[in-house]
């Protein structure tokens, strides 16, 4: 059980009181958790320059030196793996069964960065290739940008802050950090072990407060060279409107789809589609928002799936038993409750849940759905999923690409001709064959097209983004 603490901000590695706090509470039962520190403009301003100060001695790390320090934080989660769960699970209000995998993909998200910061690669380019090149050696290498502002969302506070702090350090940035107003403890806790593992002074920065109030201090500093952000669109669209010639990575919103082609064996399936569609209570960026399923097995398909649903346990994050807890707000549940029964009146059938119980928003099926349903085309981020018939494939895929979003996109099928026509014409960053839309290892490329953003993480990817290529020329002959 955490103890109710006052926690400071981290500047220039140091804990650095604010003016300000604010109190955070758990998601679940309203428990004051601890005081956190709201920075203000200066503050940002504070941090953004000691992390342009240390920049220089960042660069001139050498590689091995830097996988060492993200090596060093991989041992310590591995020490502390329990300590941090419960951290995830009561900030957050994700069951800790959850909770405990984020922090093993946490730990190989480090991993991956370890290893990647010894991959920083160029080539060599063939200068006699074009007229003129003759007698000229070309070759290109990466080089750090400096100060990157990272802006993480509360949904996975843990890993998704990984994808940014792994590839900008192993890369030779320097990162000012703003974690989610709810989820400020799991940052805090990982400055303290990158601390440890030997991190130079001022590398890593962590701002807490109110991202209304310290946008535009972390978008538009001058010292600021690249932004990584992961939220809504509304607000990616206007990072990117005040971000000018700075490099910006945007993993915005999405409401994955799912086709199910008539061919693939629902029972072994099912369990999985659930799975997809309500882990984390369906406060994933990737979560299964709408299914669409053949018309000849669709009936059966409901079935199975509302049964499935209904086994469910619902309750405390910290009960080992729990599947669904809280979600983040209690004004997100009745947002989405709005959803529903805007939906139910313009003809949708609730298949199960669709009602509250506390902070908890019951898992929920709905039937009959229409595409313009906010349920179906906008974010629910909610434990919410919408199945629909479809008379073939053609049909299934306009139904997918009917939406202003396209990060994961799944396909059911044993039929590879299928799977990879639907994979050319369906309008995403990402294709999941034979799996659900919301699976993803921290070593792929993942990052959407159309509203959902533009930008890759996936730590191979992410460390070209945080980088620049430089290219040299030799003559060598005079």
């Amino acid at each position: 059980m955490l103890e109710t603490i006052t926690k400071q901000l981290w500047i220039n590695g140091q804990w650095v009181a604010a003016d300000r706090t604010y109190p955070l509470h758990s998601p679940y039962d309203g428990k004051l958790l601890a005081h956190i520190a709201k920075a203000s403009p200066s503050d940002v301003e504070r941090a953004v320059a000691g992390a342009n100060e240390a920049f220089q001695r960042m660069k001139e790390l050498p590689a091995h030196r830097r996988a060492d320090i993200l090596y060093g934080v991989v041992q310590l989660m591995i020490d502390k793996k329990e300590e941090l769960a419960q951290i995830c699970s009561a900030e957050a209000g994700k069951p800790i069964r959850t909770a405990r995998a984020e922090i093993e993909r946490t730990i190989a998200t480090y991993r991956f960065s370890a290893e990647e910061a010894k991959r920083l690669y160029g080539e060599t380019i063939p200068m006699d290739a074009a007229p003129g090149g003759e007698n000229r050696l070309g070759f290109t290498w990466r080089e750090p940008l400096g100060v990157v502002t990272a802006i993480s969302p509360f949904n996975f506070p843990f890993n998704l802050v990984a994808h940014k702090l792994g590839p900008a350090l192993a890369a030779g940035n320097t990162v000012v950090l703003k974690p989610a107003e709810q989820t400020p403890l799991s940052s805090l806790a990982i400055a303290e072990l990158f601390h440890q593992a030997g991190l130079p002074e001022g590398a890593l920065q962590v701002v807490t407060g109110s991202g209304r109030e310290l946008g535009d201090a972390l978008v538009t500093d001058p010292h600021v060279r690249k932004i990584t952000f992961t939220g809504s669109s509304a607000v990616g669209r206007t990072i990117k409107e005040k971000a000018g010639l700075r490099k910006t990575t945007l993993e915005l919103g999405s409401n994955s789809a799912l086709i199910i082609e008539p061919d693939v064996p629902l029972e072994s399936i099912v369990p999985r589609c659930v799975e997809g569609a309500f882990s984390f209570a369906g406060q994933v960026c990737i979560s299964l928002q709408r299914i669409y399923v053949h018309r000849s097995v669709y009936d059966e398909f409901c079935t199975r799936f509302v049964e499935r649903t209904k086994q469910l346990r619902v309750g405390d994050p910290a009960d080992e038993q729990t599947d669904i807890s809280a979600m983040i707000h209690a004004r997100e549940t009745e947002r989405i409750e709005a959803w529903i029964n805007e939906a139910v009146e313009a003809g949708a059938r609730i298949g199960c849940g669709g009602k509250r119980e506390g902070a908890v928003l019951l898992p929920t099926v709905m039937l009959d759905v229409t595409p313009d349903m906010s349920v179906s085309c906008q974010e629910a981020f909610a434990p919410i999923v919408s199945i629909v018939p479809y008379d073939n494939l053609d049909e299934a895929i306009e139904l997918t690409n009917r939406s202003a979003y396209g990060l994961n996109i799944g396909i059911y099928t044993l039929n590879i001709q299928k799977a990879f026509y639907a994979a050319k014409q369906i309008e995403s960053g990402g294709i999941i064959v034979n799996d659900i839309p919301t699976f993803r290892v921290d070593h792929m490329p993942y990052g959407g097209v159309k509203d959902s953003g533009y930008g890759r993480e996936g730590i191979k990817y992410a460390v070209q983004e945080m980088t620049e290529l430089k290219f040299v020329t030799v003559k060598t002959t005079f």
